[in-house]
Protein backbone atom coordinates (compact mmCIF):
# COMPACT_ATOMS: atom_id res chain seq x y z
CA UNK A 1 0.00 0.00 0.00
CA UNK A 2 1.59 3.31 -0.87
CA UNK A 3 1.51 5.93 1.76
CA UNK A 4 2.90 8.57 -0.04
CA UNK A 5 -0.90 9.62 -1.02
CA UNK A 6 -2.40 9.55 2.34
CA UNK A 7 -3.53 12.93 4.06
CA UNK A 8 -3.64 14.46 0.40
CA UNK A 9 -5.20 18.16 1.12
CA UNK A 10 -8.58 19.30 -0.93
CA UNK A 11 -8.36 18.57 -4.70
CA UNK A 12 -12.08 17.92 -6.29
CA UNK A 13 -9.94 15.27 -8.84
CA UNK A 14 -8.67 13.42 -5.69
CA UNK A 15 -11.53 13.05 -4.08
CA UNK A 16 -14.80 10.52 -3.44
CA UNK A 17 -14.77 7.82 -6.43
CA UNK A 18 -11.94 10.42 -7.60
CA UNK A 19 -9.20 9.07 -5.44
CA UNK A 20 -6.71 6.31 -6.43
CA UNK A 21 -6.81 2.61 -4.93
CA UNK A 22 -3.31 0.89 -4.43
CA UNK A 23 -3.91 -2.31 -4.27
CA UNK A 24 -3.89 -4.87 -7.04
CA UNK A 25 -6.28 -7.91 -6.65
CA UNK A 26 -8.44 -10.84 -8.24
CA UNK A 27 -11.56 -11.54 -7.43
CA UNK A 28 -13.86 -14.24 -8.14
CA UNK A 29 -17.08 -15.94 -6.30
CA UNK A 30 -18.35 -12.03 -6.32
CA UNK A 31 -21.86 -11.36 -5.26
CA UNK A 32 -24.73 -10.70 -7.93
CA UNK A 33 -27.85 -9.49 -8.00
CA UNK A 34 -29.58 -11.57 -11.31
CA UNK A 35 -27.80 -13.68 -13.27
CA UNK A 36 -24.65 -13.48 -15.20
CA UNK A 37 -25.49 -14.20 -19.20
CA UNK A 38 -23.71 -17.87 -20.27
CA UNK A 39 -24.26 -16.06 -24.06
CA UNK A 40 -21.16 -13.77 -23.81
CA UNK A 41 -17.59 -14.68 -23.08
CA UNK A 42 -15.42 -12.07 -23.33
CA UNK A 43 -13.75 -9.05 -20.91
CA UNK A 44 -14.95 -5.62 -19.89
CA UNK A 45 -12.30 -3.15 -19.46
CA UNK A 46 -11.95 0.14 -18.25
CA UNK A 47 -8.57 1.87 -17.73
CA UNK A 48 -7.87 5.48 -16.49
CA UNK A 49 -6.01 7.44 -14.58
CA UNK A 50 -5.09 6.28 -10.23
CA UNK A 51 -1.96 8.62 -9.08
CA UNK A 52 0.61 6.47 -7.35
CA UNK A 53 2.17 9.99 -6.18
CA UNK A 54 0.59 13.46 -7.09
CA UNK A 55 3.62 16.23 -7.30
CA UNK A 56 0.96 18.99 -6.58
CA UNK A 57 -2.26 18.66 -5.54
CA UNK A 58 -3.54 21.84 -5.98
CA UNK A 59 -2.38 21.61 -8.93
CA UNK A 60 -3.34 17.95 -10.08
CA UNK A 61 -4.70 16.92 -13.39
CA UNK A 62 -6.98 14.26 -14.07
CA UNK A 63 -4.96 13.67 -17.10
CA UNK A 64 -1.94 13.14 -15.04
CA UNK A 65 -2.64 9.97 -12.91
CA UNK A 66 -0.82 6.63 -13.70
CA UNK A 67 -2.66 4.08 -15.91
CA UNK A 68 -4.98 1.55 -13.99
CA UNK A 69 -7.05 -0.83 -15.77
CA UNK A 70 -10.44 -2.42 -14.14
CA UNK A 71 -11.24 -5.80 -15.49
CA UNK A 72 -14.18 -8.09 -15.16
CA UNK A 73 -13.57 -11.42 -17.02
CA UNK A 74 -17.31 -13.01 -18.34
CA UNK A 75 -17.19 -16.71 -19.21
CA UNK A 76 -19.88 -19.27 -19.04
CA UNK A 77 -21.86 -17.57 -15.94
CA UNK A 78 -19.48 -16.42 -14.39
CA UNK A 79 -16.82 -13.64 -13.63
CA UNK A 80 -13.82 -12.97 -12.03
CA UNK A 81 -12.55 -9.16 -11.32
CA UNK A 82 -8.76 -7.56 -11.66
CA UNK A 83 -7.18 -4.34 -11.37
CA UNK A 84 -3.57 -3.62 -12.56
CA UNK A 85 -1.52 -1.13 -13.25
CA UNK A 86 -0.07 0.16 -16.08
CA UNK A 87 3.71 -0.89 -15.45
CA UNK A 88 5.19 2.02 -17.11
CA UNK A 89 8.75 2.83 -17.38
CA UNK A 90 8.07 6.06 -15.96
CA UNK A 91 6.32 4.91 -12.54
CA UNK A 92 8.70 2.08 -11.78
CA UNK A 93 11.64 4.75 -11.77
CA UNK A 94 8.98 6.51 -8.97
CA UNK A 95 8.66 3.82 -6.90
CA UNK A 96 12.22 3.09 -7.01
CA UNK A 97 12.93 6.32 -5.91
CA UNK A 98 10.28 6.72 -3.67
CA UNK A 99 8.63 10.16 -4.77
CA UNK A 100 7.48 11.46 -7.84
CA UNK A 101 9.66 12.29 -10.78
CA UNK A 102 7.21 13.72 -13.49
CA UNK A 103 5.22 17.14 -12.53
CA UNK A 104 1.81 17.50 -14.00
CA UNK A 105 0.07 19.20 -16.90
CA UNK A 106 -0.56 22.33 -14.90
CA UNK A 107 3.04 22.66 -13.90
CA UNK A 108 4.15 22.35 -17.22
CA UNK A 109 3.14 26.22 -17.70
CA UNK A 110 5.63 27.55 -14.36
CA UNK A 111 8.35 25.03 -15.83
CA UNK A 112 8.55 26.45 -19.10
CA UNK A 113 8.58 30.26 -18.21
CA UNK A 114 11.57 29.32 -15.68
CA UNK A 115 13.32 27.66 -19.15
CA UNK A 116 12.73 24.24 -18.19
CA UNK A 117 11.97 21.30 -20.03
CA UNK A 118 9.62 19.22 -18.11
CA UNK A 119 9.92 15.48 -18.77
CA UNK A 120 6.96 13.44 -19.43
CA UNK A 121 5.83 9.99 -18.51
CA UNK A 122 3.90 7.50 -20.61
CA UNK A 123 1.00 6.59 -18.46
CA UNK A 124 -0.95 4.99 -20.69
CA UNK A 125 -4.07 6.05 -18.93
CA UNK A 126 -6.33 6.75 -21.43
CA UNK A 127 -7.80 4.02 -23.95
CA UNK A 128 -7.49 0.56 -24.83
CA UNK A 129 -7.30 -1.22 -28.49
CA UNK A 130 -7.37 -4.53 -29.52
CA UNK A 131 -5.63 -5.45 -32.75
CA UNK A 132 -3.28 -8.26 -34.50
CA UNK A 133 -4.66 -10.28 -31.00
CA UNK A 134 -3.20 -7.72 -28.93
CA UNK A 135 -4.07 -5.70 -26.75
CA UNK A 136 -2.62 -1.98 -26.03
CA UNK A 137 -3.08 0.93 -23.41
CA UNK A 138 -2.74 4.16 -24.64
CA UNK A 139 -1.81 7.74 -24.03
CA UNK A 140 -1.69 10.09 -26.84
CA UNK A 141 1.39 11.02 -25.81
CA UNK A 142 3.40 8.04 -26.18
CA UNK A 143 3.82 4.87 -27.35
CA UNK A 144 1.02 2.16 -26.74
CA UNK A 145 1.81 -0.63 -23.96
CA UNK A 146 0.85 -4.13 -24.73
CA UNK A 147 -1.47 -5.87 -21.77
CA UNK A 148 -2.22 -9.46 -21.19
CA UNK A 149 -5.60 -11.09 -21.38
CA UNK A 150 -6.78 -11.73 -18.80
CA UNK A 151 -4.25 -11.06 -16.49
CA UNK A 152 -3.73 -7.15 -17.01
CA UNK A 153 -0.09 -7.46 -17.40
CA UNK A 154 2.18 -5.07 -18.69
CA UNK A 155 5.03 -6.57 -21.31
CA UNK A 156 6.21 -3.42 -22.53
CA UNK A 157 5.80 -0.10 -24.94
CA UNK A 158 5.28 -2.04 -28.37
CA UNK A 159 6.46 0.25 -31.77
CA UNK A 160 5.08 -1.82 -34.15
CA UNK A 161 8.14 -3.48 -35.24
CA UNK A 162 9.98 -0.44 -35.61
CA UNK A 163 7.30 0.71 -37.73
CA UNK A 164 6.09 3.29 -35.34
CA UNK A 165 7.73 6.73 -35.27
CA UNK A 166 5.34 9.29 -33.87
CA UNK A 167 2.85 9.58 -30.53
CA UNK A 168 -0.13 7.33 -30.42
CA UNK A 169 -3.74 8.75 -30.36
CA UNK A 170 -5.69 7.02 -27.89
CA UNK A 171 -8.49 6.77 -30.37
CA UNK A 172 -7.30 4.80 -33.17
CA UNK A 173 -9.86 2.98 -35.59
CA UNK A 174 -10.10 -1.18 -36.29
CA UNK A 175 -11.88 -1.69 -39.63
CA UNK A 176 -13.33 -4.90 -38.84
CA UNK A 177 -13.73 -5.50 -42.62
CA UNK A 178 -10.17 -5.19 -43.48
CA UNK A 179 -8.29 -5.55 -39.90
CA UNK A 180 -6.67 -2.44 -40.44
CA UNK A 181 -5.77 -0.10 -37.91
CA UNK A 182 -5.82 3.54 -38.55
CA UNK A 183 -4.33 6.20 -35.96
CA UNK A 184 -2.65 9.46 -36.00
CA UNK A 185 -0.23 11.42 -33.55
CA UNK A 186 -0.63 14.89 -32.65
CA UNK A 187 2.04 17.61 -31.54
CA UNK A 188 2.95 20.91 -29.98
CA UNK A 189 5.52 21.38 -32.38
CA UNK A 190 6.12 20.18 -35.93
CA UNK A 191 5.05 18.06 -37.24
CA UNK A 192 1.81 18.73 -35.93
CA UNK A 193 -0.23 15.97 -37.27
CA UNK A 194 1.13 12.47 -38.22
CA UNK A 195 -1.06 9.84 -39.94
CA UNK A 196 -0.63 6.04 -40.34
CA UNK A 197 -2.25 3.18 -41.33
CA UNK A 198 -0.81 -0.51 -39.32
CA UNK A 199 -1.85 -3.75 -41.15
CA UNK A 200 -3.36 -6.87 -40.11
CA UNK A 201 0.46 -7.82 -39.48
CA UNK A 202 1.00 -5.28 -36.83
CA UNK A 203 3.09 -3.05 -39.08
CA UNK A 204 2.43 0.65 -40.24
CA UNK A 205 2.31 0.01 -44.49
CA UNK A 206 1.05 3.79 -44.57
CA UNK A 207 2.83 7.29 -42.45
CA UNK A 208 2.02 10.63 -43.67
CA UNK A 209 2.09 13.84 -42.39
CA UNK A 210 -0.68 15.93 -42.55
CA UNK A 211 -0.54 19.38 -43.07
CA UNK A 212 -1.91 22.10 -40.74
CA UNK A 213 -1.46 25.68 -39.26
CA UNK A 214 -0.66 25.05 -35.57
CA UNK A 215 -0.32 22.36 -33.15
CA UNK A 216 -4.07 21.70 -31.63
CA UNK A 217 -4.94 18.50 -29.07
CA UNK A 218 -6.78 16.51 -31.53
CA UNK A 219 -8.01 13.34 -29.43
CA UNK A 220 -9.92 11.31 -31.67
CA UNK A 221 -11.14 10.71 -35.68
CA UNK A 222 -13.31 8.98 -37.46
CA UNK A 223 -13.21 6.31 -40.15
CA UNK A 224 -15.25 5.13 -43.03
CA UNK A 225 -14.86 2.36 -45.77
CA UNK A 226 -12.76 4.38 -47.58
CA UNK A 227 -11.36 7.85 -45.55
CA UNK A 228 -10.08 8.98 -42.65
CA UNK A 229 -11.88 12.38 -40.90
CA UNK A 230 -9.96 14.74 -38.94
CA UNK A 231 -11.50 17.58 -36.77
CA UNK A 232 -8.95 20.63 -36.73
CA UNK A 233 -10.51 22.54 -34.16
CA UNK A 234 -9.31 25.69 -31.64
CA UNK A 235 -7.82 23.59 -28.60
CA UNK A 236 -4.83 24.74 -29.46
CA UNK A 237 -1.30 24.94 -27.38
CA UNK A 238 -0.22 28.02 -26.78
CA UNK A 239 3.51 28.44 -25.82
CA UNK A 240 3.82 32.11 -25.55
CA UNK A 241 1.11 31.69 -22.81
CA UNK A 242 3.00 28.95 -21.17
CA UNK A 243 5.77 31.40 -21.07
CA UNK A 244 3.90 33.73 -19.01
CA UNK A 245 3.08 30.78 -16.29
CA UNK A 246 -0.40 30.27 -18.18
CA UNK A 247 -2.21 27.59 -19.16
CA UNK A 248 -0.31 25.65 -22.53
CA UNK A 249 -3.78 24.82 -24.04
CA UNK A 250 -6.50 27.17 -24.55
CA UNK A 251 -9.43 27.68 -26.78
CA UNK A 252 -8.63 30.23 -29.68
CA UNK A 253 -11.74 30.36 -32.11
CA UNK A 254 -9.51 32.29 -34.66
CA UNK A 255 -7.87 28.79 -35.53
CA UNK A 256 -10.88 27.99 -37.16
CA UNK A 257 -13.29 24.70 -37.22
CA UNK A 258 -13.14 22.34 -40.09
CA UNK A 259 -12.82 18.69 -40.73
CA UNK A 260 -10.43 16.86 -43.08
CA UNK A 261 -10.82 13.99 -45.28
CA UNK A 262 -8.06 11.85 -46.64
CA UNK A 263 -8.63 8.86 -48.40
CA UNK A 264 -7.15 5.55 -46.48
CA UNK A 265 -3.82 5.28 -48.14
CA UNK A 266 -4.17 9.20 -48.76
CA UNK A 267 -2.10 12.56 -47.73
CA UNK A 268 -1.90 16.52 -48.29
CA UNK A 269 -2.08 15.94 -52.10
CA UNK A 270 -5.63 14.30 -51.74
CA UNK A 271 -6.68 15.59 -48.58
CA UNK A 272 -10.10 18.19 -48.68
CA UNK A 273 -10.86 20.47 -45.74
CA UNK A 274 -14.74 21.24 -44.80
CA UNK A 275 -15.29 24.15 -42.40
CA UNK A 276 -17.52 23.76 -39.71
CA UNK A 277 -19.55 26.11 -36.97
CA UNK A 278 -17.16 26.75 -34.20
CA UNK A 279 -17.69 23.62 -32.41
CA UNK A 280 -15.59 21.35 -30.55
CA UNK A 281 -15.64 17.51 -30.16
CA UNK A 282 -13.30 15.32 -27.83
CA UNK A 283 -14.93 11.96 -29.08
CA UNK A 284 -16.31 10.45 -32.43
CA UNK A 285 -19.60 7.71 -32.72
CA UNK A 286 -19.25 6.66 -35.80
CA UNK A 287 -18.87 8.29 -39.69
CA UNK A 288 -19.59 6.34 -42.98
CA UNK A 289 -20.36 7.36 -46.41
CA UNK A 290 -23.59 7.69 -48.00
CA UNK A 291 -23.11 8.36 -52.30
CA UNK A 292 -21.52 11.70 -52.43
CA UNK A 293 -21.95 12.16 -48.37
CA UNK A 294 -19.36 11.37 -45.46
CA UNK A 295 -21.77 11.21 -42.40
CA UNK A 296 -20.13 12.08 -39.31
CA UNK A 297 -21.84 11.75 -35.73
CA UNK A 298 -19.88 12.71 -32.45
CA UNK A 299 -20.69 14.38 -28.81
CA UNK A 300 -20.56 18.37 -29.88
CA UNK A 301 -19.86 21.12 -27.81
CA UNK A 302 -20.03 24.80 -28.28
CA UNK A 303 -16.16 24.90 -27.18
CA UNK A 304 -13.54 22.58 -25.49
CA UNK A 305 -11.22 23.45 -22.83
CA UNK A 306 -9.25 20.61 -20.22
CA UNK A 307 -9.67 23.36 -17.70
CA UNK A 308 -13.45 24.32 -16.51
CA UNK A 309 -13.50 28.15 -16.19
CA UNK A 310 -15.86 28.09 -12.46
CA UNK A 311 -17.60 31.51 -14.20
CA UNK A 312 -18.61 29.81 -16.99
CA UNK A 313 -21.73 27.16 -17.92
CA UNK A 314 -20.25 24.19 -17.37
CA UNK A 315 -22.81 22.80 -20.43
CA UNK A 316 -20.79 24.52 -22.78
CA UNK A 317 -18.33 22.09 -22.51
CA UNK A 318 -20.75 19.16 -22.71
CA UNK A 319 -21.41 17.03 -25.90
CA UNK A 320 -24.85 16.52 -27.09
CA UNK A 321 -25.46 13.86 -29.81
CA UNK A 322 -24.71 15.72 -33.39
CA UNK A 323 -24.39 14.69 -37.10
CA UNK A 324 -22.47 16.68 -39.99
CA UNK A 325 -22.76 15.83 -43.93
CA UNK A 326 -19.63 16.27 -45.87
CA UNK A 327 -20.54 16.24 -49.44
CA UNK A 328 -17.73 15.30 -51.42
CA UNK A 329 -18.63 15.92 -54.51
CA UNK A 330 -19.90 19.87 -54.08
CA UNK A 331 -18.18 20.53 -50.75
CA UNK A 332 -21.46 21.66 -48.86
CA UNK A 333 -21.94 20.90 -45.87
CA UNK A 334 -24.97 20.20 -43.49
CA UNK A 335 -24.99 20.17 -39.80
CA UNK A 336 -27.87 18.93 -36.95
CA UNK A 337 -28.28 17.92 -33.62
CA UNK A 338 -29.83 14.57 -33.05
CA UNK A 339 -30.47 15.26 -29.64
CA UNK A 340 -31.10 18.67 -27.72
CA UNK A 341 -32.12 17.35 -24.47
CA UNK A 342 -29.79 15.39 -22.88
CA UNK A 343 -26.01 16.22 -22.66
CA UNK A 344 -23.86 13.55 -23.27
CA UNK A 345 -20.13 11.47 -24.03
CA UNK A 346 -18.35 8.66 -24.64
CA UNK A 347 -20.49 7.63 -27.58
CA UNK A 348 -20.01 3.94 -28.50
CA UNK A 349 -21.20 1.89 -31.24
CA UNK A 350 -21.38 -1.94 -31.91
CA UNK A 351 -17.62 -2.27 -32.71
CA UNK A 352 -18.50 -4.65 -36.01
CA UNK A 353 -19.69 -1.24 -38.01
CA UNK A 354 -17.03 1.27 -37.11
CA UNK A 355 -16.71 2.88 -40.43
CA UNK A 356 -19.65 1.54 -42.01
CA UNK A 357 -23.85 2.82 -41.12
CA UNK A 358 -24.91 1.68 -37.76
CA UNK A 359 -28.85 2.04 -36.39
CA UNK A 360 -27.79 2.38 -32.85
CA UNK A 361 -25.12 4.12 -30.43
CA UNK A 362 -25.12 4.39 -26.83
CA UNK A 363 -23.30 7.13 -24.59
CA UNK A 364 -23.36 8.28 -21.11
CA UNK A 365 -25.59 10.69 -19.87
CA UNK A 366 -24.14 13.67 -17.67
CA UNK A 367 -25.60 15.19 -14.40
CA UNK A 368 -24.94 19.12 -14.72
CA UNK A 369 -23.92 19.73 -11.68
CA UNK A 370 -20.80 21.52 -10.10
CA UNK A 371 -18.57 18.61 -11.09
CA UNK A 372 -20.03 17.05 -14.05
CA UNK A 373 -21.15 13.20 -13.53
CA UNK A 374 -22.40 10.99 -15.68
CA UNK A 375 -26.04 8.83 -14.22
CA UNK A 376 -27.03 6.83 -17.25
CA UNK A 377 -26.99 5.20 -20.16
CA UNK A 378 -28.73 6.25 -23.62
CA UNK A 379 -29.31 4.52 -26.46
CA UNK A 380 -29.95 6.39 -29.54
CA UNK A 381 -31.83 4.79 -33.24
CA UNK A 382 -30.74 6.45 -36.27
CA UNK A 383 -33.58 5.11 -37.71
CA UNK A 384 -35.93 7.08 -36.01
CA UNK A 385 -34.62 9.19 -34.24
CA UNK A 386 -35.76 7.55 -30.59
CA UNK A 387 -33.76 8.02 -27.53
CA UNK A 388 -34.02 5.84 -24.24
CA UNK A 389 -32.31 6.05 -20.85
CA UNK A 390 -31.30 3.87 -18.59
CA UNK A 391 -31.04 5.70 -15.27
CA UNK A 392 -28.94 4.64 -12.70
CA UNK A 393 -30.47 7.05 -9.67
CA UNK A 394 -29.40 9.79 -7.80
CA UNK A 395 -26.81 8.55 -5.92
CA UNK A 396 -25.00 6.22 -8.67
CA UNK A 397 -22.77 7.72 -11.05
CA UNK A 398 -21.26 5.62 -14.32
CA UNK A 399 -18.91 5.97 -16.71
CA UNK A 400 -18.13 4.86 -20.46
CA UNK A 401 -20.33 1.64 -21.14
CA UNK A 402 -19.62 -0.83 -24.08
CA UNK A 403 -21.68 -3.20 -26.12
CA UNK A 404 -20.57 -7.02 -25.95
CA UNK A 405 -22.35 -9.00 -28.98
CA UNK A 406 -24.12 -11.92 -27.45
CA UNK A 407 -22.72 -15.31 -28.97
CA UNK A 408 -24.00 -16.04 -32.85
CA UNK A 409 -25.75 -12.84 -32.68
CA UNK A 410 -28.62 -12.60 -34.75
CA UNK A 411 -28.92 -8.14 -35.13
CA UNK A 412 -26.96 -5.05 -34.62
CA UNK A 413 -28.40 -4.79 -30.74
CA UNK A 414 -28.02 -8.49 -29.77
CA UNK A 415 -26.13 -8.57 -27.02
CA UNK A 416 -25.58 -6.31 -23.65
CA UNK A 417 -24.41 -2.70 -22.72
CA UNK A 418 -21.64 -3.05 -19.81
CA UNK A 419 -20.20 -0.77 -17.74
CA UNK A 420 -19.08 -0.04 -13.97
CA UNK A 421 -21.94 1.91 -11.69
CA UNK A 422 -20.76 3.39 -8.18
CA UNK A 423 -23.06 4.14 -5.40
CA UNK A 424 -21.82 6.88 -3.63
CA UNK A 425 -23.82 6.37 -0.59
CA UNK A 426 -22.60 3.03 0.35
CA UNK A 427 -19.26 4.03 -1.42
CA UNK A 428 -19.40 0.96 -3.80
CA UNK A 429 -18.68 -0.43 -6.91
CA UNK A 430 -20.73 -2.54 -8.97
CA UNK A 431 -20.12 -4.35 -13.19
CA UNK A 432 -23.89 -3.54 -14.53
CA UNK A 433 -24.54 -5.96 -17.73
CA UNK A 434 -27.81 -4.56 -19.41
CA UNK A 435 -29.89 -6.13 -22.16
CA UNK A 436 -29.57 -3.51 -25.11
CA UNK A 437 -32.83 -5.37 -26.80
CA UNK A 438 -34.67 -4.42 -23.32
CA UNK A 439 -32.58 -1.45 -22.49
CA UNK A 440 -35.04 0.17 -19.58
CA UNK A 441 -35.50 -2.70 -17.90
CA UNK A 442 -33.08 -3.46 -15.01
CA UNK A 443 -30.07 -5.12 -15.51
CA UNK A 444 -29.63 -8.97 -16.08
CA UNK A 445 -26.82 -8.92 -13.51
CA UNK A 446 -25.43 -6.74 -10.91
CA UNK A 447 -21.84 -7.77 -10.19
CA UNK A 448 -20.54 -6.77 -6.82
CA UNK A 449 -17.12 -5.93 -6.66
CA UNK A 450 -15.11 -6.34 -4.06
CA UNK A 451 -13.27 -3.04 -3.97
CA UNK A 452 -14.02 0.49 -5.03
CA UNK A 453 -13.58 1.27 -8.94
CA UNK A 454 -12.27 4.88 -8.90
CA UNK A 455 -14.05 7.10 -12.17
CA UNK A 456 -11.92 6.44 -15.24
CA UNK A 457 -12.05 7.09 -19.03
CA UNK A 458 -12.25 4.59 -21.89
CA UNK A 459 -13.94 0.96 -21.61
CA UNK A 460 -13.35 -1.68 -24.21
CA UNK A 461 -14.87 -5.46 -24.88
CA UNK A 462 -12.59 -7.81 -26.10
CA UNK A 463 -14.17 -11.26 -26.71
CA UNK A 464 -12.47 -14.67 -25.97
Amino acid sequence: MNTAAQNLPTNPQLEENYKPVYDEITAEEMEVIGTIPNDIAGNFLRIGPNPYYVPDIEKYHIFDGDGMIHGVHIRDGKATYRNRFIDSDGLREERAKGEWIYPGLNMFGEMIAKGEIPPSKNTGNTAMVFHNQQLFALMEGGTPYRVTLPDLETTGEHDFDGTLNHNFTAHPKVDTATNEMITFGYSPMPPFLTYSVVAPTGKAIHTKEITIPKGIMMHDCAITENYTIFPDLPLIFDFEAAMNGEDMIRWDPSNGCRFGVVPRLGDDSNIKWFDIEESFLFHVSNSWEEGDEIVFQACRSNRGGIVSDPDSDVTEQLGQLHEWRLNMATGEVSSKPLDREYHCDFPRINDELMGRKNRYLYAARFRTDAMATFDGEMKYDNETGEIQVHPFGDNCESGEAVFAPRLNAQSEDDGYVICFVYDKVAQESECHIIDAKRFTDEPVARIKIPQRVPHGFHASWVAD
